[in-house]
């Protein structure tokens, strides 16, 4: 696959050698039998990549195992520690689709070349839809040590990908922050609702869910799903059981049809983000930072980028 960065900025590399995924069937409970909790339908290891300008990553969606996951497109993790500098993304085109940013730890330095610039902080979430075209940069930065944090591309349907770009910039005070199923685990939502917590990013066609999960006991977390949206569990912390699996971080359960996700840590302090949405189900055409539903409208984006209108 090539690199969202690497066709038109000649930065990104490939990915490196894939780790082994790691899992153990635990048995399955009658909620899972009939069909109301989801099962894992399959556990993929997130791979070493590098991107932009040398910015080392985690491959989680979009690895070669793992092209696409409608409507999902892309999802990186990044990491840093002890203060080390990252490269970052240079300057970068997008086109037809959304970026999620979420940072755990640690900050990301953004500007756009529609004059936005600002920074992402611990805690807070950027929602880019890039649509019609934009050219922006983003330069993770470390604070107190550490960077932590995910990238992830949602698709948007045809007759969406070239509506107006818009930037939802989401502050740590601004997600839904609680703890969830009478446990000491704490769910912070950025879009859709989980017990009662409402996520602050504007409603989507594809209706998602996004959440991150600190699971601090050992007490069983359930989230409701609508039963026929796409859904995956990333462990990115830990070891936590997932619908009768064990998923061991760096770890993406890909999750079967169900009402609802059962979640439990087998390690205290684990982490996990969870996602649902709607799928599309319209041809993906991908070639790097361009997700289009012909090869057509592809070249189309490359002749508007090199003609400097792609953005405007």
């Amino acid at each position: 696959m090539i690199s969202r960065r690497e066709v038109l900025v000649g930065l990104g590399a490939g990915a490196a050698l894939a780790a082994c995924g790691k899992s153990k069937s635990l048995g399955r409970s009658a909620a899972v039998r009939d069909g109301s909790v989801r099962a894992v339908e399959r556990v993929l290891a997130g791979i070493p990549a590098v991107d932009g300008a040398g910015t080392p990553l985690v491959r989680v969606i979009g690895q070669p195992t793992l092209r696409h996951l409608d409507p999902f497109i892309l999802l990186d993790g990044l990491e840093a520690h002890g203060g080390a500098r990252v490269p970052g993304f240079p300057d970068h085109p997008h086109r037809g689709f959304e970026t999620i940013s979420v940072m755990l730890e640690g900050q990301v330095r953004h500007r756009d070349s529609r004059g936005n610039a600002g920074i992402v902080p611990a805690g807070g979430v950027q929602w880019m839809t890039a649509g019609r075209g934009i050219i922006h940069s983003e330069f993770p930065e470390t604070v107190d040590g550490g960077l932590f944090g995910f990238q992830l591309w949602l698709n948007l349907p045809a007759r969406e990908k070239m509506r107006a770009q818009e930037y939802q910039e989401l502050a740590p005070a601004r997600l839904a922050e609680g703890k969830i199923s009478s446990s000491g685990n704490v769910a912070r939502v950025i879009a859709g609702e989980v017990d009662g917590l409402r996520g602050p990013a504007a409603p989507r066609t594809t209706a998602p869910l996004l959440l991150t999960l600190r699971l601090d006991d050992d007490r069983a977390v359930e989230i409701p799903t609508p039963r026929d949206h796409t859904a995956f569990a990333y462990v990115h912390t830990g070891a936590v059981e997932i619908g009768g699996t064990a998923v061991v971080a760096p770890g993406l359960a890909l999750l079967g049809r169900g009402a609802r996700v059962r979640l439990r840590a087998r390690d205290q302090q684990s982490g996990v983000l969870v996602a649902a949405a709607a799928p599309i189900g319209e041809p993906i055409v991908q070639r790097g930072p361009f997700v289009m539903n012909t090869e057509a409208e592809i070249e189309r984006a490359f002749a508007e980028y090199r003609a400097g209108t792609l953005a405007l």
